[in-house]
């Protein structure tokens, strides 16, 4: 079942030097369950797809369906209750906050229910292998460890897509394919639609498909 399909997808940028076509008509579906990655070089387009897969930039064309439902309504502002989570290669957790209170940032935001906030937040932490760790601030923890973190943020909310660009670009080859096990591990678990755009060759051998992002173009690997 396709939780995330994207349908002629495409994103022109207007410059003073003329057009820039950073996606063209872009075609893609992702089952729940499954990791598909898309590798290209810098340039390519790959965080230009992502931000229009998780309703942060309106594509110029095309349409994206979460769950079967549109993510952009018709003023192209991307509709509350569809539940897409992001990890970054920056991290970007509150360098102030502690691990646990980081991660229930979203849930803080739905204004969840303080118990079951506590719950989700403890149960998330101890999936990426941190439940020792929930009362450390970032800078205490490995690079490893807050990407971790940041996955258990993006998860907490449980969402139906989770997208990840260039998410172990700060990490040592060992540490990001424990990172990129962690993101497969929890989408086939979890039922979770993942997409990761990276150019490591080490996630590339662990998503379940892999896709070329070339000028804004996706094709199929192998």
């Amino acid at each position: 079942m396709s939780m995330l399909r994207a349908q002629g997808l495409s994103r022109v940028y207007r410059t003073p030097a003329g057009e820039v076509h950073a996606a063209r008509e872009i075609d893609l579906e992702v089952d729940a369950g499954e990791v598909v990655a898309i590798r290209g070089r810098s340039g390519a387009g790959k965080t230009t797809l992502l931000t229009m897969l998780g309703g942060l930039d309106r594509p110029t064309a095309g349409r994206v369906e979460i769950d079967g439902r549109d993510l952009y309504g018709p003023d192209g502002t991307a509709l509350l209750g569809v539940t897409v989570a992001s990890v970054f290669q920056g991290f970007g957790l509150v360098p102030i906050l502690s691990a646990a209170e980081n991660v229930e940032v979203p849930l803080r935001i739905r204004r969840t229910d303080p118990a079951e906030r506590a719950r989700r937040v403890a149960q998330a932490l101890d999936a990426v292998g941190l439940a020792d760790h929930v009362n450390q601030r970032p800078a205490e923890l490995s690079g490893g460890q807050q990407q971790r973190v940041a996955i258990a943020r993006a998860l907490v909310a449980e969402p139906a897509v989770l997208l990840a660009d260039e998410p172990t670009g700060q990490l040592d080859s060992e540490t990001g394919a424990q990172i990129m096990d962690l993101i497969a591990r929890l989408a086939h678990e979890r039922g979770t639609a993942a997409v990761v755009a990276t150019h490591d060759p080490v996630m590339l051998a662990r998503a379940d498909r892999v896709l070329q992002l070339h000028d804004g173009r996706l094709s199929r690997v192998g």
